[in-house]
Order: structure tokens, then sequence, then C-alpha cells
């Protein structure tokens, strides 16, 4: 029986969302695994808004429980940081105790991805750090997203693998993806 990798990531909201994940499905194989992609769910058509989103949440889940790890796109989604779905999902993961590992298409610290997003940041040089335009610190550890997010990989054994591509391609090149596929492969077959 092949072991099952959770394919977490902002690439459900690409308009090519589908087909991305049958990209993965299809490199996943190759390892000989399974790869389970959220859009592949089947969910009740003719739901409200609000019954749609908890069953898609549902059967997330479902998917997470049953996958022995994950693999998450972490690559900045509407800001600085990662897309809070896929958080969530690394975090749910971890707690239920499967191997976890993440990539990002785009290198640079938190402090450097939040300055570059919020051009009123500044260092507060009486404390020592920096804060943004509301007044707020600006977290400065060094890593390349949250503490939390970071932490929880570097705990599961395996740092957030960098892969730095063009903008243009940070939802859809997969090297890192396939760099993680290498780690899994490595850590189950010990």
């Amino acid at each position: 029986m092949n072991r099952k990798i959770y394919l977490a990531g902002p690439e459900v909201f690409h308009p090519n969302a589908a087909a991305l994940g049958r990209q993965k499905q299809a490199l996943c194989r190759e390892y000989g695994f399974e790869g389970l992609f959220p859009l592949d769910s089947e969910i009740a058509p003719r739901l409200t808004a609000t019954k749609m989103a908890m069953a898609i949440y549902r059967a997330n889940r479902r998917m997470i429980e049953s996958a022995d790890s994950l693999i998450a796109n972490l690559t900045p989604f509407r800001g600085p940081s990662a897309d809070p779905g896929t958080v969530f999902e690394l975090g749910y993961a971890a707690g239920l105790g499967r191997m976890t590992l993440g990539y990002t298409n785009e290198a640079g610290t938190l402090l450097d991805k939040t300055r570059a997003a919020d051009p009123a940041a500044s260092r507060d040089a009486a404390r020592h750090v920096w804060r943004d335009r509301l007044g707020l610190e600006i977290e400065d550890f060094g890593l390349s997203d949250n503490l939390m997010i970071a932490c929880c990989l570097d705990a599961g054994g395996a740092s957030l693998l960098i892969n730095p591509c063009i903008e243009d391609r940070c939802l859809t090149d997969l090297a890192g993806f396939r760099a993680c596929l290498d780690l899994v492969q490595r850590a189950f077959a010990a």
C-alpha cells in the first residue's frame, strides 16, 4: 500500500489548480506515494456558502488524518507570509504526529518580506526592533517565515526548503516540492 501525502498550499486558488494538483500527484506516484490534493474531495453540490466552507474544512481534515505525511507550499501568499489555510493544515498534521515538510519559492527573511510589503516600516532604535506602519513589532529571528511555521518544520526534522524562483512561477515551480519528496522517501525508507 502506498503511503499518502497531503499536498497543502495556495495552489488551490490558482486558475489552473486542478492541473497543478495532477502534476504534484504524478510526482508523488514517481516516488511511490499517493498524493492527496484538497480539490479532489467530493463536496455535495448546491450548498450555501457557509455549508460549503464547512464541508471543505471537514473533507480536508479527513484527508490530512488519512495521510502519513504533509508537504506544504509555504511561499508567501497575499502578503509576506504563507497562506493561513496552509499554515493551519501544517499545524494540524504536526499535531497528529504526521511527518511535515515545507518549501517556499521566495528567498529572504520574514523581516525582509514584511519591510518590502510595508514601506512605512521603520527601525525602533531605542528598542532594537523593526515596527510596521501601525507601530507593531515585526518578528525578526532571521527565519524565512513566522517562527511557529519554521520551528514546526525544524522540530519535525526538516527545515523549510528555500527554492528561489521568478515571481510569475512562485506557485507553479515544483523544484522545492520535489526536494521534499526526496526527503520523505528517504525518511520512510529508513
